[in-house]
């Protein structure tokens, strides 16, 4: 999940302004995290307390109004009682890595994934972005193999993960649904050789930055075991205190290891 957050606050300042390369500085100083981070941790929250996504996402995501929210989510956030809106958004996608490091085995983590995204969420388009995503880290920290993750979600979701990130670079946009965010961001990840690489790989495609740096940045935690010290100390350098108690209750409660080796 650090690994999703750290993702967020790296991709942060190229959402607005996009880059096609992996040269950049890790973390920028003016690196902060968004509404990914802060649903993100909504959702570990949920699993932590009682599976209620929506009063989770509800009552962090209130707490945090400035985060960055797209139009529909701000008003499903501010509404007296708010209903799904069949939104396709990678919204869903962004928030569901804490089900694929909390649950163990691959439909519950998929159930469960599509629970999450379905209290706003609730197009299957947003609904199978948010699967998998999560279904992505869990097959990555249970399976150790790219092959095998990226066969497993190709037959699960239809996605083309057959493309490569020289061939989608120069031609890709800004762009929000799942359906053409999701595979590129696990694209992202299947390229890397660590943690950092996956999520440069992620920014330098110019599009969604922080969203698509957050999904691969989840997947690429699973895989690689952990992040790099460094990084979870600039995410909780960045993260409220609320925020971060958060985070460490959920790995302490899944005997997650924070730091790669």
């Amino acid at each position: 999940m650090i690994g999703a957050i750290a993702g967020d606050m790296i991709g942060s300042v190229y959402e607005a302004r996009p880059i096609k390369k992996k040269d950049f500085p890790l973390f920028h100083p003016a690196c902060q995290f968004t509404d990914d981070s802060v649903l993100t941790i909504a959702v570990a929250r949920a699993i932590l307390e009682d599976n209620d996504y929506r009063r989770w996402v509800l009552e962090i995501g209130r707490r945090y109004p400035n985060a960055g929210y797209g139009g529909s989510f701000i008003r499903w956030l501010r509404a007296e009682s708010p209903k799904p809106y069949g939104s396709w958004g990678n919204g869903s996608a962004m928030r569901s890595s804490p089900v694929g490091f909390a649950f163990d085995d691959m439909e519950t983590v998929a159930a469960e994934a599509a629970r999450s995204a379905a209290i706003s969420h609730d197009h299957p388009e947003g609904i199978k972005g948010a699967q998998a995503a999560a279904v992505a880290v869990f097959a990555a920290r249970t399976l150790r193999n790219k092959t095998i993750v990226k066969d497993e979600i190709q037959r699960r979701f239809g996605y083309d993960l057959n493309r490569s990130l020289e061939r989608i670079r120069p031609g890709y946009t800004f762009e929000v649904s799942c359906q053409k965010s999701v595979p590129e961001a696990i694209i992202a990840f299947l390229e890397s050789d660590s943690y950092e690489d996956a999520v440069r790989n992620a920014v330098s495609l110019g599009g969604d930055a922080d969203t698509q740096a957050c999904i691969a940045g989840g997947i690429a935690e699973a895989y690689y075991g952990g992040v790099p010290p460094g990084v979870v100390q600039e995410v909780r350098n960045r993260l409220t205190p609320d925020l971060w108690e958060i985070v460490e209750h959920f790995y302490s409660n899944f005997r997650m290891t924070m730091a790669s080796a």
